[in-house]
């Protein structure tokens, strides 16, 4: 084949892979001013203490809301090996709409739960407390989380959030004598009415 032959071959390959990737460009270009932003994953934020709830009411409102159309965050359902725990919770909560804080007797001796707690209180979140065998005037920073928190100004984030949630009006519930599925649809039932009133 002489080299004259070669080019003739060879340029119009060349001309059309070009073709190609302009083409493509400009639908990449076109796709990306006409994408929008992505739509939140969670609706429903569940802070907890593992070992006191998360076999019991966090589990099963966590299972409710889900049957419900709901999109709850519950760190044990809503997490993946691999995940950095802090930055997960904190996209969790800036997401969702609403926060139920699951009080129980080491709650606050928790710097994780108290975490999720004032960023749940910074961020305006519409915050439905329930108050599982421990009254609210209970409530405070325990001393656990005293010695694990980073800085004065955590320990002080924690108490405000605290304060806050004393002053919210919540559910209270005695695992002795209380009933769970009751609870549970108590407090799904809250949730989407919270959730209704957050699109208005």
């Amino acid at each position: 084949m002489s080299a004259s032959a070669m080019r003739r071959v060879v340029v119009p390959r060349r001309a059309s892979v070009s073709r190609v990737l302009a083409d493509y460009q400009g639908m990449a270009a076109a796709a990306a001013a006409t994408r929008k932003p992505a739509a939140s994953t969670v609706d429903v934020f569940l802070s907890h203490r593992g070992v006191d709830t998360k076999s019991t009411v966090a589990g099963l409102l966590y299972d409710r809301l889900a049957q419900m159309g709901v999109r709850p965050f519950l760190d044990s359902q809503s997490m993946e090996p691999g995940d950095k725990i802090y930055e997960r919770v904190d996209a969790g909560i800036r997401q969702s709409r609403v926060g139920v804080a699951i009080f129980s007797p080491r709650y606050c001796d928790s710097v994780f739960c108290l975490h999720e707690l004032a960023m749940m209180v910074e961020g305006g979140k519409k915050l439905i407390p329930i108050f599982c065998d421990v009254k609210p005037s209970e409530l405070a920073v325990g001393s656990a989380a005293s010695a694990a928190a980073e800085s004065p100004e955590d320990l002080a984030r924690y108490a405000r959030a605290i304060r806050e949630a004393k002053l919210t009006v919540g559910l209270t519930f005695d695992s002795k004598k209380g009933d769970w599925p009751d609870l549970v649809s108590r407090t799904a039932n809250v949730v989407l009415k919270c959730l209704k009133q957050a699109k208005l």
